[in-house]
C-alpha cells in the first residue's frame, strides 16, 4: 500500500485522535475507521488527491465504483461511505475544508436481515446443558454456563461481559453495572437462574486464579481475564451441539434476549435502555423480529393460515 502524503495523513491522524480522545471509541472501532477511511484516500490518492481540499465528489463516487467493482457487500458499503461522510463533517467543523463532498453521496442500503435467534425451548435446553455440564464440578465448565446464563439474562454485549470486574456484579439487587460503548454505563438487572450460575462460578473461580486474575469476573484458562474470542468460542461451541439452529457466537444471546423481552410485553424503550442502544431505530430490529416469529406461529397454527 502506498503511504498517505502529509496533505491527507494528518487529516486521518487527527480525526482517528478525535474518534479515541474525544468520542471514547474503543481500539477496535478506531483500528475500523482506519481502514474504512484509508481505503477512500488511497483512492483519492491514486487520482492525484495531496490534500483534503482535492477531494470533491466526483473522487468520491470513483471510490465507491471501485469498492462496488471489487464485489464488496452493500453492509461494507454502507459502513466505509458512514465513516466518509463523518470523517469529512468533522474535517469542516475543524476549518480544514469549506465544502462537505460527501453531503450529495449516495450509498447502497443495507440488506435489513434478521439476526437468528434461540426459541425459549432451544435457550432452555443451551443453558441446561451448560448446567449438567458444570455439575461435574470443572471450573471451566462453571465458568461457561455463568456466562451464558449473563448473557442471555442480560443481553449485554461480549465486550462488555468481558469488562466485568467482580465488584460489578450486585448479586443481591441482582443487577451488573456494565460499560458500554462511548464509556457510557447503565445497570443491567438479571433473574435468579443467571445469579445461581455467577455464584456458582464465584465458588469455582479461585481454582483458576493467577497473579494476573485481578478483579476480573471471568477469567481464561490461564487466570487472566476472559477474553472476547475465548467467550465466542465458548457460545459457538454451546449453540452448535443444539443442531437445530443458525445462531452463533454470543451476539446471537443478545438478540435473543431482546427479542424475548419484547416477545413478553416489555416495552421498547425499557428494552432500548437495557441494551445500551443510543438510538431507538437500532432497537426497533428486534420488533421486526417478533413480527416474523408471530407470522410464522400463525402460519403452522391457524387452520386458515
Amino acid at each position: 500500500m502506498t503511504p498517505l502524503p502529509l496533505g491527507l495523513r494528518e487529516p486521518l491522524e487527527g480525526f482517528l485522535r478525535h474518534l479515541a480522545l474525544g468520542r471514547g471509541r474503543s481500539e477496535h472501532t478506531v483500528r475500523a475507521y482506519e481502514g474504512d477511511l484509508a481505503s477512500m484516500l488511497q483512492s483519492a490518492q491514486r487520482d492525484g488527491a495531496l490534500e483534503l481540499v482535492d477531494i470533491d465528489l466526483a473522487t468520491l463516487r470513483r471510490w465507491l465504483g471501485r469498492q462496488s467493482e471489487a464485489k464488496l457487500a452493500r453492509a461494507t458499503l454502507a459502513r466505509r461511505t458512514a465513516a466518509v461522510r463523518s470523517f469529512m463533517a468533522w474535517a469542516v467543523r475543524e476549518g480544514m475544508i469549506e465544502v462537505d463532498p460527501s453531503l450529495r453521496l449516495a450509498s447502497p442500503k443495507r440488506q435489513s436481515a434478521l439476526p437468528d435467534v434461540l426459541h425459549q425451548e432451544q435457550t432452555r435446553r443451551l443453558l441446561d446443558g451448560l448446567a449438567q455440564a458444570a455439575g461435574h464440578g470443572d471450573p471451566v465448565a462453571v465458568r461457561d454456563w455463568a456466562l451464558a446464563e449473563l448473557l442471555y439474562a442480560t443481553g449485554i454485549r461480549v465486550s462488555e461481559l468481558v469488562g466485568l470486574d467482580i465488584d460489578d456484579a450486585d448479586l443481591h439487587a441482582r443487577t451488573v453495572r456494565v460499560l458500554g460503548k462511548g464509556n457510557k454505563q447503565r445497570t443491567v438487572p438479571f433473574g435468579a437462574p443467571a445469579a445461581n450460575a455467577v455464584v456458582r462460578w464465584l465458588g469455582a473461580r479461585s481454582a483458576l486464579v493467577t497473579q494476573d486474575s485481578g478483579s476480573a469476573l471471568f477469567l481464561g484458562r490461564r487466570g487472566g481475564r476472559l477474553g472476547q474470542r475465548q467467550a465466542r468460542e465458548t457460545v459457538d461451541a454451546a449453540l452448535k451441539s443444539l443442531g437445530d439452529t443458525a445462531a452463533s457466537g454470543p451476539h446471537a444471546l443478545r438478540h435473543t434476549a431482546a427479542t424475548h423481552l419484547l416477545d413478553g410485553g416489555a416495552d421498547l424503550r425499557s428494552v432500548q435502555e437495557l441494551l445500551g442502544h443510543s438510538s431507538l431505530a437500532t432497537t426497533q430490529l428486534y420488533t421486526h423480529v417478533s413480527v416474523e416469529r408471530l407470522r410464522s406461529s400463525y402460519l403452522q397454527a391457524h387452520p386458515r393460515a
